[in-house]
């Protein structure tokens, strides 16, 4: 299984202690988001493509192996449509 880690600097750290309000979760979230504004990628429509491709069968393990873009991803799920 592939796995993510987020290196957080002495100083994210010490800053996230001053001010235990902040939702690091959140932010990150956000940088996630405002990747995919970059790169041109609606979330709900990733969202969509990605439960109809584990509707069609697939695996998150699986879609992973075969796809490692927006693009690819939604020639995976039309492609089994048809």
């Amino acid at each position: 299984m592939i796995t993510r880690s987020v290196t957080i600097e002495d100083i994210d750290d010490l800053y996230l202690m001053w001010n235990d309000h902040i939702n690091a979760s959140a932010l990150y979230r956000r940088a996630l988001r405002k990747e995919m504004e970059v790169r041109d990628v609606d979330p709900d429509d990733l969202r969509d493509l990605f439960e109809r491709a584990r509707e069609q069968g697939y695996t998150k393990e699986e879609i992973v192996d075969e796809t490692n873009r927006y693009a690819d991803l939604k020639a995976l799920v039309e492609d089994a449509e048809e």
